[in-house]
């Protein structure tokens, strides 16, 4: 998982459940997972760029899509956004 992804997150449980519930993902949920997480190096942050110029995505969800093709991972989602991306992604729909 992207760490920008990982900030996402984050920001979306601080303002729906709270700090406190964030930075228990953080410390307590999130390194129980089987996810690696990985930072960003400027060539995969213009990579991620390049798929938002193209698509109609999010710019955290370009980098979700750029680091499943550099890891030929798929991502699991329910946002319809990612409909878009699908000739270029594996997308595994919940």
């Amino acid at each position: 998982m992207n760490d920008i992804n990982i900030g996402e997150i984050f920001y979306i449980l601080a303002r729906q459940r709270g700090i406190e519930k964030a930075e228990y993902f953080l410390s307590v949920i999130l390194p129980s997972l089987p996810i690696t997480n990985l930072g960003n190096t400027v060539q995969e942050v213009i990579h991620a760029a390049k798929i938002k110029a193209r698509y109609p995505l999010s710019y955290a969800d370009c980098f979700a899509v750029a680091t499943a093709i550099k890891e030929k991972a798929t991502i699991v989602t329910g946002d319809p956004d990612f409909k878009h991306v699908e000739k270029i992604v594996g997308i595994e729909w919940l």
